[in-house]
């Protein structure tokens, strides 16, 4: 694979050069920009092609988490901060791992390692489940099992063959990692399986004995996904 493009940022003038000098000795690892707030970081990933993000928590005028959170959709993430208390919050947000400081150059290249192997998996489409935190444990669920997704507010229900799920997630997070030959957005608030999809009717998929809807925005591009997967009997 390519390299993994990254850019470091912390408030910290002695921790991003401890990051640099870590980052310059892994080979699948580009250094793009080093940035000292989050500020800098909104300008830095409007400007380049960033796949992933060394980011601290505690900075002036943005946290890194109120900034992963007003992002429209942002890079991949690494946390990197003194505090471990935010450890729960950076799982919610979806980040790939959370290093605390004082940060060894052992426990960045297993992060490092663990971005390399999750970005191969996308090019690769070698996976084809996810692993979702539904109530107090980790559900894993198969892509080919799931109907369709529904948001509501901080929350998504899975609808699978025999049952539902609801975790603690956006919709966005969940569609980025599906994938996206499988799964459409028929309305903001779905995702949808097209190969769970039985038939339409107006503006409603059928889905088994579920129903969705179908946004007048997105039903040209909904049908013609369906008809290029040749799901429907003709």
């Amino acid at each position: 694979m390519t390299s993994i493009k990254c850019i470091i940022t912390d408030d910290e003038p002695f921790a991003r050069k401890g990051l640099q000098s870590y980052l310059e000795k892994i080979d699948f690892l580009e250094l793009v920009a080093v940035c000292e707030d989050a500020v800098q970081l909104n300008t830095n990933i409007k400007q380049h092609a960033v796949d992933l993000i060394f980011l601290d928590i505690e900075m002036p005028y943005m946290t890194g988490i109120d900034f992963l959170k007003s992002a429209g959709n942002p890079p991949k993430v690494i946390f990197t901060t003194a505090y471990e208390q935010y450890a729960l919050q950076g799982y919610e947000l979806d980040v790939l791992d959370y290093l605390l400081k004082p940060i060894s150059f052992d426990r960045f290249l297993k992060a490092a390692n663990k971005a390399f192997d999750y970005f191969k998996s996308k090019q690769t489409g070698a996976d084809d489940f996810m692993f979702i935190k539904a109530g107090n444990k980790l559900e894993k669920i198969r892509f080919n099992e799931i109907y369709f997704i529904e948001a509501m507010e901080n929350y998504v229900s899975i609808y699978l063959g025999d049952k539902k799920l609801v975790a603690h997630s956006t919709l966005r997070n969940i569609q980025q990692q599906l994938p996206v030959s499988s799964f459409i957005q028929p309305h903001k608030s779905y995702l949808v399986n097209i190969n769970a999809i039985q038939s339409i009717e107006g503006n409603i998929l059928n889905i088994h004995q579920y129903q969705v809807p179908i946004s007048k925005y997105q039903k040209e591009e909904v049908m013609e996904r369906i008809v290029n997967n040749k799901l429907l009997d003709k």
